[in-house]
């Protein structure tokens, strides 16, 4: 069976998506905030069955963007880039959740819940942030399908 059979869920993603991230601290504190579109694709062809793109805006003209090629088994998205090492794996019918750790910094890892809406056009994600097993900021994120 194929990545949108056995994980519809996901599949469910697929699109252009923008929002806005925010990184606070354990106290609720803003850390950082910005802006996001990204790009969620199932190509029919390539080597990767899941291609997500990642761009980020900050109010001060900072601009980054990240691409992320996943595969596919088991009922799992697997990603092992050149910056994270990471899977994710549906938990029930609007639910994903993520686990991924940056290969630059050893000793942490995120665990991310992402909830799709009922009609596909809102997401609402939620980042944990852990280093040495200790939670230590939260990034909170809120997205509107614009294709």
């Amino acid at each position: 069976m194929s990545i949108r059979e056995e994980m519809p869920v996901l599949a469910r993603h697929e699109g252009e998506w923008v929002g806005t991230y925010t990184l606070i601290d354990t106290s609720g504190k803003i850390l950082d905030q910005h802006e996001s579109h990204l790009s969620c694709q199932f190509p029919a062809d390539g080597p990767y069955p899941y291609y997500q793109v990642n761009r980020y805006t900050w109010a001060d003209g900072k601009k980054e963007e990240h691409q992320f090629p996943g595969t596919y088994r088991d009922k799992t998205l697997w990603f092992d880039s050149d910056r994270i090492l990471g899977k994710a794996w549906e938990i029930d019918d609007s639910t994903v959740i993520l686990w991924f750790s940056y290969k630059s910094a050893p000793g942490m890892y995120l665990y991310e819940m992402i909830q799709i809406s009922p009609d596909n056009n809102h997401r609402a994600r939620t980042w944990h942030w852990f280093k040495d097993h200790q939670i230590y900021q939260r990034t909170l994120i809120q997205e509107k399908r614009i294709k």
